[in-house]
């Protein structure tokens, strides 16, 4: 742990794989990444605590079911990502970076409950661009330039967006629900999606209209942007691989190996470059460091998935054949632990290890499957155009990706 220069900061920054997993698993530890981003986040899970946190957890884990994984994985994102690719395939080009949101957002609205009538380009730029808004209020911690005005910004492209999308989705999941209710329909007749398990909850969890609306926003946001990232930075990660490593291209068809290079390129890159945290009480690590009731505790993960006592000498590299210890996720502490380990760790990375209840004994996740996709169209590199990172954010993302599918274009 790294101390503060003063005691009046009470800013303690965690650098060590061990002291991370024990802050994350502290009960008095409150999540606090987020607290500029309440336009977005206020209320959602993540931001939850204690036992307003475990009934809205086991509300939503509902739905975050095994069965419902294979659902999404065998049944429903396979046509997704070959009718969103295709085209581009076709044409020969494109700037991943968008492909991957516009790719990643088709299936987080699945998740997310966002109902899609018109089934157009249009709407999808329409959708995409409100789910950038909610990108932009949920990382304002990170922003540059006047924080207020794009708060407000935020806020009315919300307004708009549960007026457009929002409330179409919301009735029609309330009349299915009225024909289960009536016996009309079954169970099995309900979408299996975040929204269907909130208005199906919504008396015994105390929702608001705006909590319904900030918690969908949340999971569209979540898990549109954070997969499209790691979609992006996987595939750079692996063309650089094979650069130094062309005998592994044929690994590229084995859908493990492409799991492995996920899970690498999440360990190097988790979706946010720290964890935060605010003490509820005087909090004693096992360390002996001490962090005082109020005081904030940044969780440095780009050093935590870094440390070589736990990933080895070449930790700050990407090597998807690494051996790890026992104990360790391949993906390091991305999807952070405890009682706010990522609720969608298994859709987006995949089951670790075997599982003989899976139809083909492994669930690899949708980045997995988006990201192989490519592969097998033949992505590569667009040598004239090199990619640049964004720089209207602080955090490591990339703005453009230009690439190209040369066996095809």
């Amino acid at each position: 742990m790294v101390e503060p220069e003063t005691v009046a900061e009470t800013v303690f920054v965690v650098d060590s794989f061990e002291m991370a997993k024990e802050a994350y698993r502290c009960k008095d530890l409150r999540q606090a990444l987020y607290d500029e981003g309440e336009v977005v986040m206020a209320d959602v899970l993540v931001n939850l605590h204690g036992a307003e946190h475990r009934t809205r957890r086991r509300a939503e884990n509902r739905m975050f079911r095994r069965e419902t994984f294979d659902h999404y994985e065998v049944e429903l994102f396979p046509a997704v990502i070959d009718s969103t690719i295709a085209p581009y395939v076709e044409a020969g080009a494109v700037d991943l970076v968008h492909l991957g949101h516009e790719l990643m957002l088709n299936l987080a609205a699945l998740t997310a409950g966002v109902d899609r009538p018109e089934g157009t380009p249009e709407e999808t730029r329409r959708l995409y661009d409100y789910m950038m808004l909610f990108v932009q209020g949920a990382t304002l911690a990170h922003a540059t330039g006047d924080k207020d005005a794009q708060r407000a910004c935020v806020f009315e492209g919300l307004v708009r967006w549960d007026e457009e999308f929002l409330q179409p989705s919301v009735r029609r999941r309330r009349a299915l629900l009225d024909q289960v209710a009536e016996g009309r329909a079954s169970e099995s007749d309900l979408p299996r999606d975040v929204l269907t398990v909130l208005l199906k909850d919504r008396a015994e969890l105390a929702l608001t209209d705006d909590v319904v609306r900030r918690e969908v926003a949340f999971f569209l946001l979540a898990g549109a942007h954070t997969s499209a990232t790691a979609f992006v930075r996987s595939i750079d990660h692996i063309l650089g691989w094979l650069e130094q490593h062309p005998e592994d291209v044929e690994a590229l068809s084995s859908r493990p190996f492409v799991q492995r290079c996920i899970h690498e390129t999440l360990r190097l890159n988790p979706s946010s470059p720290i964890g935060k945290r605010r003490a509820l009480a005087d909090v004693t690590f096992k360390s002996g460091d001490v962090v005082p009731e109020g005081g904030t505790v940044v969780i440095d993960l780009m050093q935590v998935n870094r440390d070589v006592s736990v990933f080895g000498e070449d930790a700050a590299a990407f090597n998807p054949r690494r051996v790890l210890p026992p104990g360790v996720a391949p993906f390091g502490l991305s999807f952070a632990a405890g009682m706010h380990v990522c609720i969608g760790q298994d859709l987006a990375a995949g089951v670790l290890g075997n599982d003989p209840e899976a139809p083909d004994g492994q669930l690899y996740g949708l980045v997995t499957s988006a990201v192989q996709h490519m592969f097998d169209a033949g992505v590569i590199r667009d040598p004239d155009n090199p990619p640049e990172r964004d720089a209207n954010t602080a955090r490591p993302y990339w703005g453009v990706y230009p690439a190209l599918f040369p066996s095809v274009g």
